[in-house]
């Protein structure tokens, strides 16, 4: 195969564009989480809200969002309004769609005729559905569902599509353990869509993810298999006379290596191919051209970055023009994002430059996702707006290719619930499920001064002393929310306390009250330090919310995971400490706020034999004065820390000489997150946020610890739920322990006899989805209001206000 490395221009400069647009990508998100363990695996998916997938018609724009919470997926369809802008014309959803299908997740156009992936629908078994432009009614008509054969089992259908006159192909990439396939669709003379065989490459093997690209033109169809060692792509022809696809020739990338991916991404124009490999070297884009008279292909050049680095991801989204290659490269520029085009004339490649957002691109990943047509491009950020996504629209002028607008949909998700109690009956609440819990109300992040994209975090509570009115201090990614709970059906947004400024958005945020102030610390967010706020500023409501200021800012520190105060000392001890300051290695830093509006640095203890690096680094702790069963001990101030490998116990009365007095580990250590103590200090009850997700234990299992002899702690139990999700955070009050797990809410268990919790109640903040391990859903809760409401985050859903039902809980 031919292959060459096209030179740049260096009098050709980089071309920039402008976009309006703020905010940080979702904590490099994803898959991340006071309490979040903060891991590549925690942080949102690449792509996976608006813009998630593109393509253009003729006159319209179609933008797939396929992962929004609560909802089924949605195709947006953009148009020119009459004055030139680019408006909402129409919404598609499948006419059976429910929530986490992944409508959306792929596009494919082809003239009047739009062929959209769902490969979350059935479960997973996947699909996809076919829309037709009907000119009587003006509107896109869903006419045909095309589904997996019966004896199939999940294989996410859906995951790529391609349309071509009367073909569809369906790419499958989870099919037979993720060996992949694609299914084929073909349109007969009586108006039916039926299947036309099943393509699987000859070398393909479990994992290759044979499907997950798909390009179609003129009955041939390009197929990329980018896990099959250095990635492959196969090319497969209808034989029309004997009705069948055969596979007719295999490409590679030329000097590719394996993990190279080559086959993420395919275009194909007028036998023109050009085929991703975003791993190989600063990232690479093979192109190659079909012969048609030998039914060969030959390489036709490697198109690369003039000024890439090897996590640039170029060639994860490519586009072809009739005189044109259009390469993303998402994480170019830290994260903000490029997009090379590159020139062809008379089969030569002439020249490339490049588009980027100078205003507010922070992050945005600028070329996720890429649809090109004659003067008009489409580019997705998807880091835009904390993951929810946007779409850029390019047209080409005499002065060449500018940006016109910038695309995004609305905030979808729940409407709130509120004016009266939903009881818990045959286990649901409206559409939540439940036992024993019902739900007072429901706020979502929108209404609660969250913007697009904003999911909320943890959540603390504060009782006036003077009105006994109560309220829930909610953080977000942007801010800290405030609202009145006192009368819980019917709860008041107050006002936003928002981050401090030039900090970053950040996934973690934790709140704490002490002497009627709120402490508030993030991670991952730079010089953020620690905003203390007083709270009786919230009397003074007036009705329409406000935005606060903190009295004052603590900048001895800068980024913190997570903060433990004890009310009856008067200290704080901010912890997992980072990205500048005194982190106290990622320990105990020791504050003194006595004078809450005059914090002052008391001292550091970090237990060095705990921690993934060794340095001490504690996730969260619970700090008292003792007052448990080791007379040794009592009276003495005592934090007791969740350490990620291992329990820490420390004695931190003298803060100039904090003292180590004990460790524990455990089996099946993932990573120690969080713990809370029995009332009587006998007992700590620890969770441990990865190890359902990692497999170490069958389900979510709560770890025990006998604390009576503080020098030895010992673990009497590993209790484990009948569900598999992984818990986050954890409370006490009286005999009933509060635990938020994620994707399966809030859970309630009887702590009566320690050693042998019963489970007595629960809520589902996510009533879609599976239930198993992972990130998402119920993150917090504060169960310590006088009132006895239960206040609960869930992150994507929003604040969730409930009550006991025929169980003090």
């Amino acid at each position: 195969m031919v292959s060459a490395l096209i030179p740049s221009l260096a009098d050709n400069p980089m071309k920039h564009s402008a976009l309006m647009l703020a905010v940080l990508a979702l904590a490099s998100l994803l898959p991340a989480q006071a309490q979040t363990y903060r891991s590549e695996a925690t942080a949102s998916s690449f792509l996976n809200g608006f813009g998630e997938a593109l393509t253009i018609g003729a006159d319209a724009i179609f933008v797939g969002e396929s992962q929004t919470p609560a909802q089924p997926g949605v195709v947006y369809v953009y148009r020119r309004t009459d004055g030139g802008a680019w408006a909402e014309q129409a919404r598609l959803a499948a006419s059976d769609g429910t929530p986490g299908d992944a409508f959306g997740h792929a596009l494919s156009l082809d003239g009047t005729r739009l062929l959209v992936g769902a490969p979350n629908r059935a479960d997973g078994q996947g699909g996809a559905y076919i829309f037709e432009w009907d000119e009587a009614t003006g509107a896109w008509l869903e006419t045909a569902r095309l589904a997996l054969p019966a004896d199939t089992t999940a294989a996410r259908m859906g995951t790529a599509v391609a349309l071509s006159g009367d073909v569809a192909l369906v790419g499958a990439a989870g099919d037979g353990d993720g060996t992949g396939a694609v299914y084929a669709f073909r349109y007969d003379a009586g108006g039916t869509w039926l299947a036309d065989g099943t393509l699987v490459g000859s070398g393909v093997q479990p994992g290759d993810r044979f499907g997950v690209a798909l390009a179609l033109e003129d009955g041939t169809a390009l197929i990329g298999a980018p896990d099959q060692g250095s990635g492959a792509v196969y090319v497969f022809r209808h034989d029309e006379a004997a009705g069948a696809w055969t596979e007719t020739a295999l490409l590679f990338g030329n000097g590719t290596d394996d993990g190279d991916r080559f086959g993420e991404a395919i275009a194909l124009h007028d036998g023109l191919a050009l085929i991703g490999a975003p791993r190989h070297g600063t990232g690479a884009a093979f192109a190659f051209a079909h012969d048609p008279d030998t039914d060969g292909w030959t390489g036709q050049g490697i198109l690369r970055p003039f000024d890439g680095t090897r996590q640039d991801r170029f060639g994860v989204a490519v586009a072809l023009t009739d005189d044109e290659a259009w390469v993303g490269a998402p994480y170019a520029a830290r994260m903000d994002g490029r997009v090379y085009r590159f020139t062809r004339e008379d089969g030569e490649w002439t020249g490339s430059t490049k588009l980027a957002h100078e205003a507010d691109a922070h992050r945005q990943r600028f070329g996720g996702q890429l649809a090109v047509r004659g003067a008009l491009a489409a580019i997705t950020l998807p880091g835009a707006d904390y993951g929810a996504g946007r779409v850029a629209v390019f047209e080409r002028t005499a002065d060449g290719w500018t940006e016109q607008t910038v695309l995004a949909g609305p905030i979808r998700g729940f409407d709130p619930i509120t004016g009266t109690r939903v009881h818990c009956l045959d286990g649901e609440a409206a559409q939540f499920a439940c036992q024993r819990v019902d739900l007072v109300s429901f706020l979502p992040v929108s209404a609660i001064g969250g913007g697009r994209g904003v999911m909320v975090n943890d959540i603390w509570g504060w009782t006036d002393p003077e009105t006994g009115k109560e309220y829930a201090l909610v953080g977000r990614m942007d801010g800290t929310s405030f609202v009145d709970v006192t009368d819980p059906a019917n709860p008041v947004y107050i006002g936003n306390l928002p981050k401090t400024e030039g900090s970053p958005g950040a996934v973690w945020r934790d709140i704490k009250v002490y002497q009627n102030h709120a402490f508030i610390v993030a991670d991952a967010s730079g010089a953020h330090g620690m905003q203390v706020f007083d709270l009786t500023q919230l009397r003074d409501f007036d009705g329409t919310p406000k935005t606060f200021a903190p009295e004052t800012t603590y900048d001895r520190i800068h980024s913190a995971h997570n903060i433990v105060i004890n009310e009856e000392s008067g200290f704080a001890y901010t912890v997992g400490n980072s990205s500048g300051g005194e982190t106290c290695g990622g320990g105990l830093h020791m504050i003194d706020i006595r004078d809450p509006k005059n914090p002052t640095f008391a001292g550091c203890f970090a237990d060095a034999e705990t921690g993934r690096a060794g340095t001490g680094y504690t996730h969260d702790a619970q700090c008292v004065i003792y007052r448990g069963p080791d007379a040794d001990h009592q009276g003495k101030e005592i934090c007791f820390g969740a350490n990620e490998t291992a329990l820490s116990i420390a004695d931190v009365t003298d803060k100039a000489n904090p003292v180590a007095l004990s460790r524990a580990a455990y089996p099946n250590v993932a990573y120690t997150h969080q713990g809370w103590l029995t009332e009587d200090h006998r007992y700590f009850f620890v969770n441990d946020e990865l190890d359902e997700i990692g497999g170490n234990v069958t389900n979510t299992r709560t770890l025990i610890w006998d604390v009576s002899d503080l020098d030895d702690p010992q673990l009497v139990k590993e209790y484990l739920l009948s569900t598999q999700a992984s818990d986050h955070n954890l409370y006490i009050r009286g005999n009933l322990m509060y635990q938020s797990n994620y994707l399966t809410g809030l859970r309630v268990l009887d702590v009566t006899d320690p050693a042998n919790p019963v489970e007595v109640g629960y809520f589902d903040t996510v009533p879609y989805g599976s239930d198993g391990p992972g990130f998402g859903g119920s993150w917090s809760n504060y169960p310590f209001f006088p009132s006895g409401t239960i206040a609960v985050t869930s992150m994507s859903e929003g604040l969730f206000l409930l009550k006991k039902n025929d169980v003090d809980i």
